[in-house]
């Protein structure tokens, strides 16, 4: 493993456990060089279905770009980084779970707006916003009133 500090190739592992959702192992290192420890997670690589943009193209799912897209609507929200991780934990076991070979980023998107509409519900409504790209002020007012409804 790479050393953060110095990109030295040589590091000892000097702790090692499951992280909360138990779906990675947390590893502390310590720097065979420069003796700077540094945190990281190992996890199983899972054969995921393909993400089918809304341009056509086709890329691998990158779980980083589902937490980066969470994490900024969930600014200076109460919500932790753990239920973040669980969050995506339950997207990627649904992706895992899935019989399709290809996944719209669309249904991706409706899979993360319902985690976020029960957790957080002005989480849901910036990442709604983000993702739907309303074309106007009516159109955002109109998500509001639904789920004001619900």
């Amino acid at each position: 493993m790479k050393c953060p500090f110095c990109n030295n190739l040589d590091s000892k592992v000097v702790d090692s456990r499951p992280d909360k959702g138990g779906s990675a192992i947390r590893r502390r290192r310590e720097c065979e060089q420069c003796a700077k420890r540094f945190t990281t997670h190992e996890r199983i690589e899972e054969m995921l279905p393909q993400v089918c943009k809304k341009d056509g193209r086709r890329e691998p799912f990158d779980r980083m770009k589902i937490i980066s897209g969470i994490v900024k609507a969930c600014e200076k929200r109460p919500i932790s980084k753990a239920d973040i991780e669980l969050v995506v934990d339950r997207l990627e076991t649904r992706l895992q779970e899935s019989t399709e070979r290809e996944i719209s980023t669309t249904t991706i998107g409706e899979w993360v707006m319902k985690e976020l509409h029960e957790m957080d519900e002005v989480a849901y409504v910036r990442f709604a916003s983000v993702y739907r790209s309303f074309r106007d002020i009516s159109e955002f007012m109109q998500e509001l009133q639904e789920l004001l409804k619900k």
